[in-house]
C-alpha cells in the first residue's frame, strides 16, 4: 500500500486500520459502506477470508501537489487515488475537487463503484479520486496546473488496463481533457480511454452528460411496472439542483410524464403544486446562480422538500439526507437515489417497512459509469457510437440490472440496497474465488 505516514490530518477522518463504527460519527461513509457490506456477507454466508479483504480498498495512494499560483507563489495541495476492487477488471471511478474532501469519502465512493460495476455487470473494478481544494476560488490557469499536477503523481497508477478516472464533483470535461493531455505527454503516446468524461472531439462519447439521471429514470420507469404504478402526470421533487437533479427534472418530464412540483439546491428550494417548468428554472438557476426567488414558487427548505407527498423523490446532492429520524415522514412512492449515499443503514428499514420502494444510489446512478464504460470501448477500437446507439445499450443494462435487484429482493424478502449488495458483491466474490486470491 501507498500510504504517506505522517501523523493524521483533515485527510484521515478515522484510524484507517479501525474495526466497525467510527465513535466519533455514525455517519462516517466508509462505515456506512463497510456495514452495508457485512449485511450482505452474512446472507451471502461470504467466506472469511474474501469478507474481509472486500471491507478494505486493496491499494491506495496519498500524494502531495505542488502548484504555481497565479501570484506567482507555490501551494501544496493534498490528493488521493483509492483502488478498491479489480477483481472483475481495471477500477473505474470519478474525480472530486471539493474543499472538505476527506479519504473516509473518498475510500466510501470506491466501494461503492465497487459495487455499482458490479450490479449493472460491467468488467470493471471500483476506484475513486480527490484533491483538497475549492475550485471556484482559483482560476483556470490555477485549475490546469493542479489537473496536470495530479496526474504527474497519479498517471503511474492509472491507464485503460489499470485505473480509469471520470468527472465529478466539481471536475469538467475541459479537466479531464486536461488530465488526458498530461498522460499522453507522460507516455508518449494518446491513450484516450484512460479517462472518461472527455469534450466530443476528444475521444468523449454521445450521451454521456445526461447518463446519470436517465439510467435512474429508466430504473423509475422499471419500478413503475413492478408496482403496477401510472406516471403519467404523477408528482417528484428533486432535492439537489445540480448535472444529476437538472437532467431528472428534464428527462422525467419528457420520459415519463412526471410533474416536477419541488427542486432544490444548497441555498434552498421552491415548490409549485402545478409543477415547474424546466426551461423558466433553468433560466432563472443560470441569471441567479440558485433556484429560490423563482417567480411561479413558493419558498420550501431541503429537508421539507424530502417529505412532500410525491409519487417520486430524486435525493440528488448530499449524502446522508435521509435518516431514522425523517425517514418515517417520508411519503414519497419511489425514491430514486441519484446522489451517492443520500440514506443512512437506520433508514432503510423504515423505509421499506413503510412500503417506500427505493433504488439505492448503485444501482439508480450506474448511468454515468455505464456510458463511461461505453466511452471506454469506443476509445478502445476507436469507432463511435451514434447517440441513439448510446441509449438503448443503456436502456438495456440498466433494465437488466434493476430486475436482477429486484429478483434477488423477492428472493430473500429484504430491501432494495441490501438485495444489489447481495447481486453485486455475490459477483466480485465469485471473480475473487476464481483468481485464487481465497
Amino acid at each position: 500500500m501507498m500510504k504517506r505516514k505522517s501523523a493524521p490530518t483533515n485527510l484521515e477522518s478515522v484510524d484507517y486500520h479501525a474495526v466497525g463504527v467510527s465513535s466519533e460519527s455514525e455517519l462516517n461513509p466508509f462505515r456506512i459502506a463497510q456495514r452495508q457490506l457485512d449485511d450482505a456477507a452474512k446472507i451471502l454466508k461470504l467466506d472469511p477470508a474474501i469478507h474481509e479483504l472486500l471491507r478494505w480498498p486493496i491499494r491506495e495512494l496519498h500524494v502531495a501537489l505542488p502548484v504555481r499560483m497565479d501570484d506567482g507563489s507555490t501551494r501544496v495541495f493534498h490528493g488521493f487515488r483509492v483502488q478498491y476492487n479489480d477483481a472483475r477488471g481495471p477500477c473505474k471511478g470519478g474525480i472530486r475537487f471539493h474543499p472538505e474532501e476527506t479519504v473516509d469519502t473518498v475510500r466510501a465512493l470506491a466501494a461503492w463503484m465497487t459495487w455499482k460495476t458490479a450490479v449493472v455487470d460491467i468488467p470493471l473494478g471500483g476506484g475513486k479520486g480527490g484533491v483538497i481544494c475549492d475550485p471556484r476560488e482559483l482560476s483556470q490557469g490555477e485549475l490546469e496546473r493542479l489537473s496536470r499536477a495530479y496526474i504527474r503523481q497519479v498517471g503511474r497508477i492509472l491507464g485503460l488496463e489499470k485505473d480509469v478516472p471520470a468527472p465529478d464533483v466539481y471536475t469538467t470535461p475541459q479537466i479531464m481533457a486536461w488530465m488526458m493531455d498530461e498522460f499522453a505527454f507522460m507516455q508518449g503516446y494518446n491513450e484516450f480511454g484512460m479517462i472518461t468524461g472527455k469534450p466530443l472531439a476528444l475521444g468523449g462519447s454521445q450521451g454521456r452528460g445526461d447518463a446519470t439521471a436517465r439510467g435512474g429514470v429508466y430504473c423509475v420507469r422499471e419500478a413503475a411496472k413492478v408496482l403496477n404504478l401510472s406516471l403519467q402526470g404523477a408528482t417528484a421533487a428533486i432535492q439537489g439542483y445540480g448535472n444529476a437533479g437538472t437532467f431528472a427534472h428534464q428527462l422525467g418530464v419528457d420520459m415519463l410524464g412526471l410533474k416536477i412540483v419541488a427542486v432544490s439546491d444548497s441555498k434552498g428550494g421552491i415548490y409549485n403544486k402545478a409543477g415547474l417548468d424546466y426551461k423558466a428554472v433553468m433560466a432563472h438557476k443560470q441569471q441567479t446562480g440558485s433556484v429560490i426567488g423563482f417567480k411561479d414558487a413558493d419558498s420550501i427548505t431541503n429537508l421539507d422538500l424530502l417529505e412532500l407527498p410525491v409519487t417520486i423523490l430524486f435525493p440528488s446532492a448530499l449524502e446522508n439526507v435521509i435518516r431514522k429520524e425523517n425517514a418515517p415522514k417520508i411519503k414519497a412512492k419511489i425514491v430514486a437515489e441519484l446522489a451517492n449515499g443520500p440514506t443512512t443503514p437506520d433508514a432503510d428499514p423504515i423505509l421499506y417497512e413503510n412500503g417506500v420502494q427505493v433504488l439505492p444510489d448503485f444501482l439508480c446512478n450506474a448511468g454515468g459509469v455505464t456510458v463511461s464504460y461505453f466511452e471506454m470501448v469506443q476509445n478502445a477500437y476507436d469507432y463511435y457510437w451514434d447517440l441513439k446507439t448510446v441509449h438503448e445499450r443503456l436502456d438495456t443494462k440498466m433494465t437488466a440490472a434493476f430486475h436482477a435487484v429486484h429478483e434477488m429482493a423477492q428472493k430473500y424478502k429484504v430491501h432494495n440496497r441490501l438485495a444489489a449488495y447481495l447481486v453485486a458483491v455475490n459477483r466480485v466474490a465469485e471473480a475473487m474465488r476464481l483468481r485464487g486470491w481465497a
